[in-house]
């Protein structure tokens, strides 16, 4: 196979991958609570690296010409989004660091915690409060759900303290993490919490804005840039994987020719 094809393939298919991450977050720019993911790539090790046969013998102009390219990990942005007043008592904006808990899938005797950025919130039938997205349990103090009067006015503060008649009735659990690239994204405007991300799990720094949520934080404009980026370098790859390919066909069918 042609080397310089495969180099070329690598390039195309990465680009690809960054146009679906991009097209991604242009399709959530009115998702509330949306932080977009911001793709990156990297060079590829030559073939003996990525082997383990750092000592093997090798074609020394091959690795001058690189092993091409491959996706890095995939980040999540977490810029705070526009808040946008609606005048739901139930909606919850966070401004500044912090996220509120909603209860995961059971797993085991435990509940799996997730975060999330979306403050669309609801009562249940039987006056809990949920994740309005999801439809998940919204978590207190000791990770237990919050179970609220449905006929009494709700009053929520900066620190996620719930009052109802102006006595403090539940307190929202509002956390952040240290190192927020241990957060992968669960859908539903959730983010799943490894374990080990748990333990580090600290007060927020921010503060509840009630009767708000948080607009998504995509830069339509700059999304829009980073996309007809990435699609002119695939299509720049695409054609050199074509290049090689007329090469290719050159070299088999008329310098090989027998005369």
């Amino acid at each position: 196979m042609n080397y310089g094809m495969y180099i070329s393939a690598s390039g195309a298919l990465t680009s690809m991958s960054r146009l679906d991450a991009l097209t991604n977050n242009l399709a959530n720019v009115n998702t509330v609570g949306f932080k977009p993911h911001s793709p990156a790539t990297q060079q590829r090790d030559v073939a003996r690296i990525e082997d383990g046969l750092a000592f093997a013998d090798s074609n020394a102009m091959l690795e001058r010409l690189g092993g091409g390219v491959q996706l890095a990990r995939t980040r999540i942005g977490f810029s705070q989004g526009a808040l946008r007043e609606t005048g739901n008592p139930l909606d919850l904006a966070v401004e500044g660091d912090g996220f509120l808990m909603i209860r995961g899938d059971m797993s085991g005797n435990e509940a799996a915690l997730h975060l999330s950025r979306d403050g669309r919130l609801t009562l249940g039938g039987d006056g809990t409060l949920v994740h309005a997205t999801s439809g998940r349990p919204v978590l207190g103090a000791g990770n237990q759900p919050i179970r609220l009067n449905a006929s009494k006015p709700v009053t929520i503060d900066g620190t996620g303290a719930i009052k109802q008649d102006g006595v403090q009735v539940a307190q929202l659990r509002f956390v952040d993490v240290p190192d927020r690239q241990r957060l992968t994204k669960a859908g539903d405007g959730l983010l799943r919490l490894s374990n080990d991300a748990q333990e580090g799990l600290r007060p927020a720094d921010g503060r509840i804005v009630q009767g708000h949520v948080e607009s998504s934080a995509v830069d339509e404009i700059r999304e829009l840039m980073k996309v007809q980026s990435a699609a002119g370098d695939a299509r720049a790859n695409l054609a050199m994987v074509e290049y090689h390919d007329r090469l290719m066909d050159r070299a088999v069918n008329r310098l090989g020719r027998v005369v």
